[in-house]
């Protein structure tokens, strides 16, 4: 059997270093916190409450801003920021914003996500960051209190203002706060049947790199 073993082990490692470095890598993951993970089910076909938990992270996203911002925030301030994450484009809409605003507005979004995505590995971050703006993302998530770190900080949000990117900015950081807070979805049962958009609910899942099904017999009615 321990012959067996080793085989199987030759088959993706090429030597005994290669073997204890991932045992390394594996152990480390298992000593981090466990990703948040959401289970629904008897959605029916309700897609605005369905995607409104979705784009919440089922209050995650909010605990998360309270718990960071609780000083430095009001209430208000909070919810607005939440709002903000749920709906980027709706909410960027009804204001006019200033260049003083995107610049708060994204330092907060910033300083959210570093703090939502600190119980996860490098490599699982940026899996989750957006194509386009992952390098800058990064660089931002990484940056430290010092001045010159400060100094290099501001700059990136005035270059992202005044080249008008600001909106587009805002949005992708939103989404991956959005994406970074929700692990794995779990639905167990009935997508379908008597709710008016389950297609959208399905259409929402596949922005989703970590979902799994399990069908109901509503579903399978509404199949056959």
């Amino acid at each position: 059997m321990e012959t067996r073993y080793l085989e199987l082990l030759a088959e993706k490692y090429r030597n005994i270093d290669e073997v204890t470095a991932e045992i390394m890598n594996l152990g480390t993951i298992l000593s981090l916190p466990k990703g948040t993970e959401f289970f629904f089910s008897d959605l029916h076909g309700e897609h605005l409450a369905f995607i409104h938990l979705l784009k919440s992270a089922s209050g995650v996203i909010k605990n998360k801003i309270d718990l960071l911002f609780e000083k430095q925030l009001s209430l208000i301030q909070r919810q607005q920021l939440a709002h903000l994450i749920y709906y980027p484009k709706e909410q960027l809409e009804k204001i006019n914003p200033d260049d003083q605003w995107y610049e708060m507005t994204i330092y907060y979004l910033i300083a959210l996500a570093r703090f939502c995505s600190s119980k996860y590995t490098r490599s699982k971050v940026s899996k989750k960051l957006p194509k386009q703006y992952s390098y800058v993302i990064t660089e931002m998530l990484s940056c430290h209190n010092d001045q010159y770190i400060n100094e290099y900080y501001h700059d990136i949000i005035s270059n992202i203002i005044m080249i008008d990117n600001a909106k587009s900015f805002i949005i992708a950081l939103c989404q991956f706060i959005r994406d970074i807070c929700i692990d794995n979805i779990h639905i167990i049962g009935d997508i379908f049947d008597r709710g008016p958009r389950p297609d959208l609910i399905i259409d929402e899942l596949m922005q989703y790199d970590q979902v799994d099904i399990q069908w109901g017999n509503h579903d399978i009615s509404w199949m056959g």
